[in-house]
């Protein structure tokens, strides 16, 4: 591997260049799979923007609201359950990622 600042030849598995002292490799902040799927599971699209993911978080609210508003008229009674599971399952799957 070579180093993203000098160029020079350094170990791959490197984390600071040992001639110009610079940082390789970025650190990304972990995120719980299980803290998304909660906060999912407590508010549509928490988790999602637990994961960094902001506007699909509230895009989720707003989904989900929109489904709550539907179950008066009988749509809302399939869609509502099978986005809220879905959305929990997406917060955890993303978290799982980020993880890796």
């Amino acid at each position: 591997m070579y180093c993203k600042n000098c160029g020079k030849q350094i170990d791959d598995k490197a984390e600071i260049c040992v001639y110009c002292g610079v940082r390789q490799k970025e650190q990304t902040q972990v995120k719980s799979p299980t803290t998304a799927a909660i906060l999912s599971f407590l508010l549509a699209g928490l988790g999602q923007i637990y994961n960094g993911e902001t506007s699909k978080g509230f895009l989720f609210m707003f989904v989900t609201l929109i489904l709550l508003l539907t179950v008066f008229i009988g749509i809302g009674i399939i869609l509502y359950p099978l986005f809220y599971i879905y959305q929990i399952y997406d917060a955890y799957r993303v978290a799982n990622e980020v993880a890796k």
